[in-house]
């Protein structure tokens, strides 16, 4: 069912010129339906900031429950920021307290960029861990997203994630690990996901401490895992959200990093996403821009069009379908009142009644 337009965020338009249905206030005051209000922690550096949003809110719109979604986006000021996104959050963005007043039903929190040695040294630490903590008490579910589901399992269960050899970069085949949970309802048993991180929490990690992983890949690691109770925290350590083409731009900025001597090798293509007629277009690029450099001579543009119309999304049906599983069970297990997490006779401890 829809999202409704509550403020005037661009992305909203966005998802309308796609043919998405998002309603107005107005239209929405109109249709006797529930209501369910979502806060959207975005960490995201500047670039990513607007399409990760887009493409956070367009999976929520894309689920199929009966509800009108709210999405309430919102940044952590110590973050540092160029003056055009701080404008976009200014005018666009709500401030967490006022949110915390008003309630809210469950939490989406990206990923970020870290910068610094150690999680718990980074900006966003100690506010992030303030807004967990206000959200464990307050909100039916929380969904994270890889660097996010770093930060909480090492917050929640001690658990130190792991440097990897080198990047985990790619489109990567995964198995469904627990196929009875909610969330897993109508998956298929085998599908597609996108990752892109330097760190990992491993399977074993995730068990070790009590979690459930729900989906893992022999080649990326888990996927999908949940905190004991089964439902009150989600971690993703993949991207359902990305787009076709989000692998490309993180390929591209990484080539023109080493075009513009920033980073010392040139990076690999990202693992079972190029097919061959791509992966041709994208080495002649690196070969030209190389010689052109050492001649002196102009570097030529990227091409852009030509891998876009090479490259597939393999994993958005899975992603949508997992956020439309997690939706309905918010739907299901929280109150109408938003302040209130759950709806009378839910054990917190057990909201799925699994044990």
């Amino acid at each position: 069912m829809p999202l409704v337009a509550h403020n005037n965020l661009p992305t909203f338009q966005r998802l309308r010129d796609r043919g998405q249905d998002v309603l107005s206030v107005e239209r929405a005051k109109q249709q006797d339906i529930r209501e369910l209000h979502i806060g959207f922690l975005n960490m995201m550096p500047d670039a990513a900031l607007a399409a990760t949003e887009y493409q956070f809110i367009r999976l929520v719109g894309a689920s199929n429950q009966i509800a009108q979604f709210y999405v309430y986006p919102f940044a952590i000021p110590e973050q540092d920021r160029e003056p055009e996104a701080m404008e976009h959050i200014k005018q666009h963005y709500f401030d967490f307290s006022d949110l915390c007043q008003q309630g809210l039903d469950a939490l989406i929190i990206t990923g970020a960029n870290p910068v610094k040695p150690s999680l718990d040294q980074e900006s966003f630490w100690g506010p992030l861990i303030e807004i967990v903590e206000w959200a464990s008490e307050n909100v039916a579910s929380i969904f994270c997203s890889c660097l996010a589901t770093h930060v909480l399992v090492k917050v929640n269960h001690g658990i130190e994630r792991q440097r990897l050899p080198r990047k985990q970069w790619g489109v990567y085949s995964h198995t469904i690990s627990a196929p009875e949970h909610p969330l897993m309802w109508e998956i298929n048993t085998r599908f597609d996901a996108p990752h892109s991180r330097y760190n990992e929490i491993s399977k074993e990690q995730f068990e070790q401490a009590g979690l459930t992983v729900l989906a893992d890949s022999d080649d990326a690691g888990a996927y999908l895992a949940v905190s004991p109770d089964q439902f009150r925290i989600i971690y993703f350590q993949g991207h359902p959200e990305y787009d076709a083409i989000s692998l490309l731009k993180e390929y591209k900025r990484e080539v023109l990093r080493f075009i513009g001597g920033v980073r010392d090798n040139a990076p690999r293509f990202p693992e079972n996403y190029f097919s061959e007629e791509a992966g041709v277009i994208a080495s002649r690029f690196l070969q030209t821009a190389v010689a052109a450099k050492a001649s002196g001579v102009a570097v030529p543009e990227f091409p852009d069009s030509e891998l876009q119309a090479l490259v597939d999304n393999t994993w958005g049906d899975t992603g949508k379908a997992i956020v439309n599983n997690w939706l309905g069970l918010v739907y299901q297990l929280t109150n109408l009142d938003r302040r209130r997490q759950f709806m009378e006779g839910v054990d917190p401890d057990d909201p799925l009644g699994l044990r």
